[in-house]
């Protein structure tokens, strides 16, 4: 016995401790579910109601606190106002902890409430019920599974959803109701194939919604969401509970915001994690959709949490000259360059075959060189991957790279400089060489025209040229222009070099509709509205002669990451989690609990077979498909690309084999294909999307014969893909077998794993067309793969780290933009932006000792002189001298509120009395910019004017907040690019980008908060309001020029190519009651800002 089978044996597995912890509730509502049954129909909804005021009562105390301390807040002074929002704040939290208690206690009940809902709609074709004023809505809405005699409601058992009349025919066992509980208890639950995971979560989302905080359930796209919200919809909508699907309806429209608002809301990931950002862009309260983010569960959690996470959701919109690119100018030079290399490597090939068969050591030597260079020009070649799978070739081509690799690359120029470019192809990352930018520089007049001049050390030449401070700063400008011309250049050639070289059409991408659309590389479906970054997709775009989308800014940008991580409780369920158990608990804290299938599984997993090159392999993937179409079994080939698909797809065509092929681009007709996919000596060719959201039933003559066969034609870089393939057999006991087909040729061999084992094929004499098959070879290939998945886990956790810096930012912007939004605590954020201002100010001038200038800045900002001498503003700082400024300030700021409330009264209450205008827009200007601000007629009426400062300080504050935020975005993408060069100098670029990140994010705060201030501070009427006072609706979100899309990031480490222009000027404070930037959840001046004091 083992170590690890010892220490099982004495303290259990993990899924034997899983399941004893379960096991208790699961008996629980065992115990309870007779009771329940015995309930007639009307009984059973009325105690579903019960439930609800049992958990609404749980906290019915700190709701009624809540409430007192929200009436409170008018009549408090604004410096007494925090304690009281902070206290609100820890009584939610507290209302939500109360709540999970509650329906811990009703889980046994509202569980069996669901499963005896479930029997007796399977068991009756009606249902008969006293009618409410729900089921009457229902009715009237046209749904088709209720209608109403009388008082009487008639719920049916079969109703249209996704397109197809559905027949309820489906009760809970006992193993979904351990994947319930798992669910509920905010975990992931692992279920085989065909385990019923969309039955097993109507039992922790109709629990959930009985709170009416409101349930999210995610899917992975619009067809499962809708198709969901209407096959499990009339379950909930039997006890009272709304379900609606976001995905229905259109963004920002009141369909939506209802559909938010229902008990139940469906939706794809996308759709949610937009809405998110669109509310944080929203100028009125009446645009926002979504409520507080309470519980959601995500199907499909690995597609979601895993593939997914680590790309940004991005609300773009058009910038100045968008449509000016070079790509089209540039691309022609680019082909030339690519043709040129193409030559170069087929000439290396054919010399390297022609050195290595000779006896000469030498000549040996000379062509296993011109092998490696073969293969750092075009690593891609057909004919190059085919000559290395020839026995002792790649282990000679191996040994070459490691004498150029000895002592840092130091010799590596000497192995690459005859070639154009050197292409990487495990990071992704294409390099030009000299010999290459010498090709496409020509005849040109500059023959530094492609290559980035050392910004730094020209700028350090000007401090030493004794030119006048004008000539210097025209001579500054002039170098930066061209460094940004020339760094725009290069970098367009990069990713052109990239889309030619690397990126291969129907594998990585399609052309449908003139547009270039990603495929996925983990399911093979398209990705629609998903791009590459950093101008990747124009440069592809370039390259197949469609049209080339212009450059967008980003106005927000959030990852499904740092998304679901908002919600109180978070839980999901897959078939394929348990071998990223880890990242799961690292990044989210999810606990992944394998949930026993209900039989066990009867599928034959067989070992690799293992060929040398892949003509051979899919000779016998042909004869294997053969073999089981004779045997009357149907058959599932998994490929993972369409290039693949289409190419059996021709062999078995030419062998008379009927098939049906399914891929990204024929991706509509995914339904048909799979629904005829398990009949009898049907062949279906299919990329990895068949892994996902499908279903293949078995009629009883096709079991006898075996069940379905899976046949992998290549191992995918991540075992759950080849998990999902494997579990499309094998469903709920059925008989079936599963085996992969892999060449040394295939790209995970190629890459990471083939080395050991065609030593092996070496050494044991196999010749063409001969395969091994071991268990031992299994494993290693098993191992290759984790091997990727551990690279793959540190890229996916790298990226996020990156927006992780920008979410602790976005927390503090979005949490001033919903005060400002709202307006209930905005009176402090303005006074605590005015006494940091004040502060700033003041600090600045103590530190040179300059009274002039702090007279200056006074005026400047506020408009106002300062009642102080000199001796008495710096020896009054221990004295509290800020303190007295800022109230000065802030009192003369208050007043100019007053005084232009009361001078729009009157013409309020003209307004008012005299027409129906429900709400009233006028400009106010503080002298050098204008800005029209929009007021409710009634309510600035009846409180004499006080709501006209109100919607002043409301539309600056979001009018500044989101000019500087979108600013500071497009700030921190170029900073993203330019720290990467600190690669080169043996520093952590991550740690970089947090510490410039950190000083442009405190001085965008102190811009904000200048800004703001001086604004209010001036702000005036005109001189004739009649004139410019006009009837306004309360202004809308307009999206109609934003864009949504996935930015699709292509590699962790991107070729360095551009630099910042300029020096990031720092200024000193953050906000003092602001949170901390570095993300410790702690106030500014109780974190960082107690430093910065403590060291004065």
């Amino acid at each position: 016995m083992g170590f690890n089978e010892f220490i099982g044996k004495l303290f259990g597995n993990k899924a034997t401790r899983d399941m004893k912890e379960i096991k208790p509730w699961v008996d629980k509502v065992k115990a309870v579910y007779p009771e329940i049954s015995k309930l007639n129909n009307d009984e059973l909804r009325a105690r579903t109601e019960e439930l609800k005021k049992y958990i609404k009562a749980s906290a019915l105390e700190e709701q009624k606190k809540i409430e007192e301390l929200k009436a409170t807040i008018e009549t408090t002074d604004i410096e007494s106002r925090e304690p009281i929002f902070n206290q609100i704040d820890k009584l939610e939290k507290d209302v939500l902890a109360k709540y999970e208690k509650a329906l811990d206690d009703v889980l046994p009940q509202a569980f069996s409430i669901v499963k005896e809902t479930a029997r007796r709609l399977s068991e009756n074709e009606e249902l008969v019920v006293t009618a409410t004023e729900f089921d009457r809505l229902l009715a009237g809405q046209g749904k088709d599974f209720v209608r109403i005699e009388g008082d009487k409601a008639i719920w049916q058992n079969h109703w249209m959803a996704g397109g197809n009349e559905m027949t309820w025919n489906m009760v809970h066992y006992d193993v979904q109701l351990f994947g319930g509980v798992v669910l509920h208890k905010g975990k992931i639950a692992e279920m085989a194939t065909g385990e019923g995971k969309t039955l097993v979560a109507t039992l922790p989302v109709f629990l959930n919604a009985l709170t009416g905080n409101g349930v999210h359930v995610v899917t992975v796209n619009d067809y499962l969401a809708k198709r969901d919200s209407e096959w499990m919809g009339p379950l909930y909508q039997f006890h009272g509970l709304s379900v609606d699907c976001i995905d229905k309806h259109q963004p920002n429209s009141d369909a939506r915001r209802n559909a938010y608002l229902a008990d139940i809301t469906f939706g794809t990931n996308n759709e949610f994690g937009f809405d998110y950002l669109r509310d944080n862009m929203a100028t009125s309260p009446s645009d926002l959709v979504q409520r507080r983010h309470n519980y959601a569960i995500v199907d499909e959690v690995d597609s979601v949490l895993i593939d997914d996470a680590r790309t940004p959701l991005i609300i773009s919109g058009p910038v100045p000259k968008g449509e000016d690119q070079l790509f089209e100018q540039l691309r022609p030079l680019v082909e030339r360059l690519v043709e040129a290399q193409r030559r170069l490597a087929t000439q290396y090939l054919t010399d390297a075959k022609r050195l290595i068969a000779s006896s000469d050591e030498k000549e040996q030597e000379e062509g296993f060189l011109a092998l490696f260079r073969s293969h750092k020009a075009l690593p891609k070649n057909k004919a190059l991957i085919k000559f290395l799978s020839e026995q002792g070739i790649k282990a000679g081509m191996l040994k070459t790279e490691e004498i150029y690799m000895e002592q840092n690359n130091k010799r590596m120029p000497e192995a690459t400089a005859p070639l154009y470019f050197v292409i990487d192809e495990k990071l992704k990352s294409v390099e030009l060489t000299d010999k290459g930018i010498d090709l496409i520089t020509g005849n040109a007049s500059d023959p530094t025209l492609f290559v980035l001049p050392d910004i730094t050390s020209q700028l350090s030449e000007l401090e030493n040229q004794g030119l006048s401070d004008e000539e210097k700063l025209a001579k500054k400008d002039e170098l930066l222009t061209n460094y940004a011309i020339k760094s725009e250049r290069v970098h367009t050639i990069n990713q052109l070099l990239k889309a030619y070289t690397i990126f291969e059409k129907d594998t990585d991408y399609v052309v449908l509709d003139g547009q270039v659309k990603i495929v996925d590389e983990q399911t093979g479906r398209i990705m629609d509205g998903r791009r590459w970054s950093d101008g990747l997709h124009q440069a592809v775009e370039a390259k197949e002669g469609v049209k080339i989308e212009a450059a967008t800014q980003t106005f927000a940008t959030i990852t499904l990451q740092n998304y679901f991580r908002m919600y109180h409780k978070l839980s999901g369920m897959t078939g394929t989690a348990e071998t990223e158990a880890g990242e799961f608990w690292d990044i989210y804290k999810l606990d992944v609990v394998v949930i026993p299938t209900n039989r066990p599984i009867a599928r034959k997993d067989m070992n690799d077979r293992v060929y040398k090159t892949k003509r051979e392999k899919y000779k016998a993937v042909i004869e294997e498909i053969e073999k089981m179409v004779e045997a009357g079994r149907p058959v599932l080939v998994g490929t993972t690309s369409v290039e693949i698909s289409e190419m059996l797809s021709k062999m078995l065509s030419l062998r008379k084999i009927e098939h049906n092929v399914l891929n990204a681009k024929l991706h509509q007709k995914e339904a048909d294909i799979v629904a005829r996919a398990g009949q009898k000596s049907i062949v279906t060719i299919a990329t990895n999307m068949a892994g996902r959201g499908t279903d293949i039933k078995l009629s009883d003559e096709v079991k006898a014969a075996g069940g379905l066969a899976i046949i992998g034609t290549e191992r995918h870089e991540s075992r759950r893909v080849d998990r999902q393939l494997r579990g499309r057999a094998g469903r709920q006991g059925d008989v079936g077998s599963s085996v992969f087909f892999v060449s040394l040729e295939d790209d995970l061999m190629r890459l990471f794993s083939s080395d050991r084992i065609a030593s092996v094929m070496d050494k044991l004499g196999f010749k063409e067309g001969e395969m091994i098959e071991h268990k031992m070879i299994s494993n290693s290939i098993e191992r290759a793969q984790k091997k990727v998945e551990e690279n793959n886990f540190g890229i996916r956790k790298r990226l996020p780290e990156y927006d992780d810096v920008m979410n602790n930012q976005r927390t503090v912007i979005y949490n001033k933009r919903r005060n400002a939004l709202y307006g209930d605590r905005l009176s402090i954020d303005i006074s605590n932006m005015f006494y940091d201002t004040c502060e700033g100010i003041y600090e600045q001038a103590y530190a040179d000792r300059d009274y002039e200038s702090f007279k200056m800045e006074m005026l400047r900002v506020f408009g106002m002189e300062m009642p102080f001498t000199e001796k008495e503003l710096f020896d009054g700082r221990k004295n509290g001298i800020v303190d007295k400024i800022y109230e000065i300030v802030y009192n003369s700021y208050k007043d100019r509120m007053a005084r232009l409330a009361e001078m729009a009264f009157p013409f309020i209450k003209n307004v008012y009395e005299n027409t129906r205008y429900e709400n009233v827009a006028f400009p106010i200007t503080d002298g050098k910019k204008t800005i029209n601000i929009v007021a409710p007629v009634k309510k600035s009426y009846e409180n004499k004017g006080r709501e006209i400062g109100l919607s002043i300080e409301k539309n600056i504050t979001l009018a500044i907040i989101d000019n500087e935020w979108k600013e500071h975005l497009r700030e921190l993408d170029d900073l993203k690019q330019s720290v990467q060069n600190a690669t080169y100098e043996q520093k952590d670029p991550l740690l970089i980008y947090k510490f410039e990140s950190f000083n442009l994010f405190e001085k965008m705060l102190l811009t904000i908060n200048r800004e703001i201030s001086s604004f209010l501070s001036r702000a005036s009427l005109p001189v004739n309001q009649d004139e410019n006072v006009r009837e306004a609706k309360m202004p809308t979100s307009d999206n109609r020029n934003l864009k949504t899309s996935r930015e699709e990031r292509v590699s962790a480490q991107r070729t360095a190519e551009r630099e910042k222009p300029q020096p990031i000027h720092v200024e000193k404070k953050v906000g003092r009651n602001d949170p901390c930037p570095c993300g410790s959840g702690k106030k500014y001046k109780n974190c960082h800002g107690k430093l910065d004091n403590q060291s004065e």
